[in-house]
C-alpha cells in the first residue's frame, strides 16, 4: 500500500487533490492553457499517470476542477469584503477593489483562459452557477438599496471592472488609483447631469 502524507487516507486525498489543483493553475499561469495536459500535471508534482487517473480521468474533469476550485474561493473574498464595509457606496468600493485585485492577481487570467476549452455540459453548467454567485453580493447590495433590474446592472458593472482591469499597469499606483476611482464614481454616481 502506498505511504500517505496524513493522519487519514480521506485527508491524504484532500492533501493531494490541493496539490494537483495548484500545480495545474501554476502551469496555465506560467505556460499558457495549451501546456494543461494529464502527462504535464503528472510530471509536475512527480505522479504517475495512473496515480493521477484516481483524481481526474481525463483533461476536460482536470480543467473543471481547476476552474470549480477557483471561483468560489473568489466567491467568498468578494462576500466577506462586501459584509464588512457599512454603507451602500462603501459596500460597492469594496466589491468593485476586492474585484479588481482578483482579476490582477495573475491567476485570474488562467482560469479564464481554461473556461475558453470544450468543456462537458454538466462542468459548465457548474461553472456558470459559480460565476453567479461572483455576482451575489453585489446583486445583494444593489436589490439593498432598491437599485433596479440589480442583476443586469452587476452585469454591467462587472464587465466595467474587467475593461479598468486592462488599464490597471502594475508599479503605476497614483495611475491606477485615477482609474479605479473613475471606475467607482462612475458605478456609485453615474453621469451628474442626464443626457439629453
Amino acid at each position: 500500500m502506498p505511504r500517505i502524507s496524513a493522519d487519514t487516507v480521506a485527508e491524504h486525498r484532500a492533501n493531494r487533490l490541493r496539490a494537483l489543483l495548484d500545480a495545474g493553475r501554476e502551469i496555465v499561469a506560467t505556460e499558457g492553457a495549451e501546456a494543461l495536459t494529464l502527462a504535464s500535471l503528472a510530471r509536475r508534482v512527480g505522479l504517475s499517470r495512473p496515480s493521477l487517473y484516481e483524481y481526474f480521468r481525463s483533461r476536460e474533469e482536470l480543467v473543471a476542477a481547476i476552474v470549480s476550485d477557483a471561483l468560489p474561493e473568489w466567491a467568498d473574498k468578494l462576500e466577506d469584503a462586501v459584509n464588512r464595509a457599512s454603507s451602500v457606496p462603501a459596500k460597492i468600493e469594496a466589491y468593485l477593489r476586492t474585484e479588481l485585485a482578483i482579476i490582477t492577481d495573475g491567476s485570474h487570467g488562467a482560469v479564464v483562459a481554461l473556461s475558453a476549452h470544450t468543456l462537458p455540459d454538466s462542468s459548465r453548467e457548474q461553472i456558470r452557477a459559480e460565476h453567479e454567485r461572483l455576482l451575489a453580493p453585489l446583486v445583494g447590495v444593489f436589490t439593498t438599496a432598491g437599485v433596479q433590474r440589480a442583476q443586469l446592472r452587476a452585469m454591467l458593472v462587472h464587465a466595467m471592472v474587467e475593461a479598468t482591469s486592462r488599464m490597471i499597469t502594475p508599479g503605476r499606483t497614483e495611475h491606477n488609483e485615477a482609474v479605479i476611482q473613475t471606475l467607482l464614481d462612475q458605478v456609485v454616481h453615474g453621469l451628474d447631469q442626464p443626457i439629453s
